[in-house]
């Protein structure tokens, strides 16, 4: 294998560092976003001669970024796996530990302002569940789905995993106990009783008793399969969204359930485990809360200091 230390990036050792770098994500999800991001490095690196592997090279690539238009969100994506293929060149001796800790301080682009996302209002949640044609199989599958969604407000690929041995119940209500998140950390969520209404609908139509709790259904109408893929959750919620002329993704959803909650009363400490935060700053920015000056945290103690002379 070709070291980086003194020349550029030899075909075997990018293969090498991209599979390295993989290994060590948990998530489906970022392992994807980081694989894409690689790929398309290499693509461009391969284009022309560049040299080797340091803090100037990254900072030509952002430029080359942003010269194509993209987001400050998508260049940031990129320049977060290729300071992850650094840090995995320095620890197996393939690139100088000061040149990874050079590309490690190269910085990503300040987004121009904070992106809030899509979610809906209370009555169009309530269109969006009732807009399958609960007559029919599929239709009790998909708006049991919808529900479970917007319900629990949980991301798409948990939804497709999702096992009916993980509905039980918990001190008087229905929870999903055991769910799996990002980086495999485990949760549990309560069930509003209008969403295990619609899943026991589904259930008891698709005799579906054990195992993956949403199936594929074929064109004749019948279960058809284990279990549902997390890109086929991600076409039942834009099919129904956009009949509705909402153009919406399943996340849309998830952020609906926090928002409502969070306008409903619901205490942000509780929104956070609901959805899996590891930080509750993450929920505030999911939530676009702010700090009321007029109507402060301090105004609704009730306290009061006697006057003294």
């Amino acid at each position: 294998m070709v070291q980086l230390r003194s020349t550029g990036l030899a075909p075997a050792t990018l293969s090498a560092l991209r599979t390295l770098v993989l290994d060590t994500v948990a998530s489906n999800h970022s392992r994807r976003v980081y694989a894409a991001a690689l790929e398309q490095f290499l693509a461009w690196y391969g284009s022309e001669p560049r040299g080797p592997l340091n803090k100037a090279l990254l900072h030509r690539y952002r430029a080359a970024l942003d010269a194509q238009g993209l987001g400050a969100v998508s260049i940031n994506h990129r320049l977060t796996a290729l300071r992850k293929l650094a840090a995995e060149a320095a620890d197996n001796g393939l690139l100088d530990p000061q040149v990874a800790a050079g590309i490690a301080r190269v910085k990503g682009l300040r987004p121009p302002g904070r992106r809030l996302g899509n979610w809906l209002s209370r009555p169009q949640a309530e269109q969006l569940l009732h807009w399958p044609d609960t007559h029919t199989l599929q239709g009790k599958r998909d708006q049991a789905l919808l529900a479970v969604l917007i319900g629990c407000g949980l991301r798409r690929s948990e939804a497709a995993l999702l096992r009916c041995e993980q509905i039980q119940l918990r001190e008087g209500r229905w929870v999903i106990v055991d769910l799996v998140g990002k980086g495999q950390r485990l949760r549990s969520v309560a069930m509003p009783s209008w969403c295990q209404a619609a899943l026991d609908s589904w259930t008891r139509a698709a005799a579906v008793t054990a195992g993956r709790l949403f199936r594929p259904i074929d064109k004749a109408g019948r279960v058809a399969g284990p279990g549902m893929s997390a890109h086929a959750v991600y076409a039942v919620v834009r099919r129904y969204t956009q009949q509705l002329g909402w153009n919406l993704a399943p996340h849309a959803l998830r952020r609906t359930h926090a928002k409502l909650a969070f306008g409903g009363g619901a205490r942000l400490e509780q929104i956070q485990l609901s959805l899996g935060h590891v930080s509750v700053r993450t929920t505030e920015r999911y939530l676009g809360v702010e700090q009321d000056w007029a109507d402060a945290p301090c105004d609704h103690l009730g306290l009061r200091i006697s006057p003294t002379e």
